[in-house]
């Protein structure tokens, strides 16, 4: 029944190709149709499907989930707020007036925006709105105004804390769990603050190279508007609301990545403070805040089903056998660990063309990473290579999830090569970010804790040490002359006993 399994996973993929469904209808399709058929062959009673339902509920018992919606929130604040453009036109009043300071700023306003816009398609809608004007305004290219936002749509995936990097946490969290129980080894299990910290180097020299590139792509490219240059600029209000937003996010966002500040304590503070902002500003009342309200509940519903459908289907392969086929997959592959994590990197890579992150990390990851994190015991640098590699997925020409929510969304008349020209320099960036990565697992703990070994495990205490700590853990000696435990306190007087 293992194989049925497998053949469900390519039903799975082939049918999201074809027919467009939503992917959350097509797995619990294929979780009713695998469970029927292991019910139906012996692989599990049918008592054992009643389990799922406990399942479902612990998953929403988790705080992650719970924040989930408020970041949402946050995100559809800040675009409504009329914060996105007063960013953009800051950024460019801080830059010389060069064509390529249009497509850093756009950069900065995907970095700052993308992490709680809830998907690479809201980024997408909200980069349109506040930069592709100021783009167009600067006489740039189609190709490389479309390159620009689809790129900053992609920055949310690998910048902490985003809503990606939080949901992949958790799913990291049980996957090692899954790894350490069958191997026995003494690993400490990481947790969602691991993965956000591993994730700020690489992502930061991602970023910086993007920036680069992005400036001198500009600086190449001949205008299509000659002396368009006429961008808008900053006012004074502007300004303030720029430092006061990116001192704002900077300060909650950096306190939820560093782990001082909960994930939904966070979320919930700044969805608050946002609010009562629309309102002293007057830029929310009763007619704009209800389809706020509604969109932020869509967005959330949206992302909440594909996770019911996934945890249900992932169950089901289970009981068919289907993760245990991989895992022996997986120890029989030869080569080292560089050779395991790279076959699984390559199917997530594949993955990305079907699905978006959080469907990729609600299906594959749960399927996947528990084999590989059993003979790969670094389980923080397989994290961040699964979002490098989530990243580079969304971006590859002509198919990546990015690039046709960017040509969907612009209405782009963009021939394939001319796009995949533009993308050339930062899809280097990403190859080199990638496989610097790769070569390099110490570039994933450069900010860990000085009492967390590389691998990710708890520094062993010496054999000296072990006994000084079971000798403290002993009671003191009693002092000379005192009865032993047990014993009364006085003696018994002659006659009374």
């Amino acid at each position: 029944m293992a194989g049925f399994g497998l053949a469900l996973l390519a039903c799975v993929g082939v049918t999201l190709i074809l027919t467009g469904l939503p992917a959350y209808v097509v797995l619990i399709l294929a979780a009713v149709l695998g469970a029927a058929a292991a019910v139906a062959g012996g692989s599990a009673p049918l008592a054992l499907l009643g389990t799922l339902s406990g399942r479902l509920l612990n998953l929403f018992e988790s705080d992650l989930l719970q924040a989930l919606p408020l970041y949402v929130l946050m995100g559809a604040l800040l675009n409504r707020l009329t914060v996105a453009p007063a960013l953009f036109r800051t950024l460019l009043g801080l830059l010389p007036r060069q064509p390529g300071a249009a497509v850093v700023s756009g950069l900065g306003l995907g970095a700052l925006l993308a992490p709680m816009s809830g998907s690479v398609g809201a980024s997408v809608l909200a980069l349109a709105r506040a930069a592709e004007p100021s783009l167009h305004a600067a006489g740039l290219p189609t190709p490389l105004r479309h390159a620009t936002i689809a790129v900053a749509s992609t920055l949310g995936v690998v910048i902490p804390p985003s809503l990606v990097l939080i949901l992949l946490g958790d799913a990291m969290l049980s996957a090692h769990t899954f790894a350490i129980n069958a191997t026995g080894r003494t690993d400490r299990v990481i947790n969602t603050q691991d993965v956000l910290r591993a994730a700020i180097v690489p992502a930061a020299l991602f970023l910086l190279l993007s920036l680069v590139a992005g400036w001198y792509s500009a600086r190449r490219s001949r205008s299509e508007q000659p002396g368009a240059a006429r961008l808008a600029c900053a006012k004074p209000s502007d300004m303030v609301l720029t430092a006061a937003t990116v001192t704002f996010l900077v300060l909650l966002l950096g306190g939820v990545a560093a782990g001082y500040i909960f994930a939904v304590e966070g979320a919930a503070t700044g969805a608050v403070l946002l609010m009562l902002m629309g309102v002293l500003t007057r830029q929310l009342d009763r007619k704009t805040l209800g389809p706020m309200l509604t969109e932020c509940m869509a967005t959330t519903g949206a992302l909440f089903a594909p996770l019911l459908a996934a945890t249900s289907f992932t169950l089901v392969l289970r009981l068919l056998g289907t993760d245990k086929l991989i895992e022996r997959w997986m120890t029989a592959l030869p080569g080292g660990e560089i050779t395991a994590t790279t076959a699984v990197l390559g199917a997530i890579f594949v993955a990305g063309f079907v699905l978006d992150a959080f469907e990729i990390i609600f299906v594959a990851v749960p399927i996947l990473i528990p084999s590989l994190l059993i003979r790969v015991p670094d389980a923080v640098w397989v994290s961040t290579l699964v979002l490098l590699t989530l990243q580079a997925s969304f971006l590859l020409p002509p198919i990546g999830y990015a690039l046709m929510m960017t040509r969907g969304v612009l209405g782009s008349q963009v021939a394939p090569a001319a796009f995949a020209r533009a993308l050339l320099p930062y899809l280097a960036a990403q190859i080199l970010v990638l496989f610097l990565t790769l070569a390099l697992p110490r570039l994933v703990h450069v900010l860990e804790p000085a009492n967390t070994h590389s691998r990710g495990q708890l520094t062993p205490p010496l054999g000296d040490d072990v006994e000084d700590r079971l000798r403290q853990m002993l009671p003191p000696p009693m002092p000379p002359g005192l009865p032993p435990i047990g014993a009364p306190a006085f003696p018994t007087p002659p006659g009374r006993d």
